[in-house]
């Protein structure tokens, strides 16, 4: 078993990696990210650090800035993967929990979450310069259709993604 150790050091440098991730820095350094999550149908994709104007469609991921790191103390900063849906001049209403960007349907906010915590739709509003709209492909996406959650800002986002499958 001794003369075995080193079949052990992938799994330690994985948790490792993992730890400090969870509890020293969220941010993803390497350009490869992989998504485990339902919010979008990409596995796999390159990050470009930095990025150019944002545009409707646009794959992003920023660091999550919004209140519900009040009530869920692990969201503050972790890098989320969404898709822009509404950019700066365009109208943000709600229609009995359905929101709509620009009178186009984008998504229905829920009550609850998961874990019974209520969510609040996001308020009626004109998306002010330097804001977007984000939003994964579920309809259990955790993203600005929710006050909660609420439109992330252009110093938010670490880049522009491209999927890879």
């Amino acid at each position: 078993m001794r003369r075995r150790w080193f079949l052990y050091l992938p799994v330690f440098a994985i948790w490792g990696f993992a730890y400090a991730r969870l509890f020293i820095d969220p941010m993803p350094r390497m350009p490869v990210l992989f998504n485990w999550t339902p919010s979008l149908p990409y596995h796999v994709a390159v990050m470009q650090y930095g990025h150019p104007p944002l545009q409707r469609g646009d794959l992003i991921v920023f660091a999550f800035a919004g209140e519900a790191q009040m009530h869920y103390r692990g969201l503050r900063g972790q890098p989320f993967f969404k898709r822009v849906r509404g950019l700066p001049g365009d109208v943000v209403s709600v229609q009995d929990r359905v929101v709509l960007v620009n009178g186009d349907p984008v998504g229905v906010a829920k009550t609850h979450a998961r874990d019974r915590h209520p969510l609040a739709p996001i308020a009626p509003m004109v998306i002010p310069p330097g804001h977007y709209y984000v939003q994964g492909t579920s309809p259990d996406s955790f993203d600005s259709r929710y006050h909660e959650s609420g439109l992330v800002r252009d110093e938010q986002v670490l880049g522009v993604v491209v999927p890879i499958f």
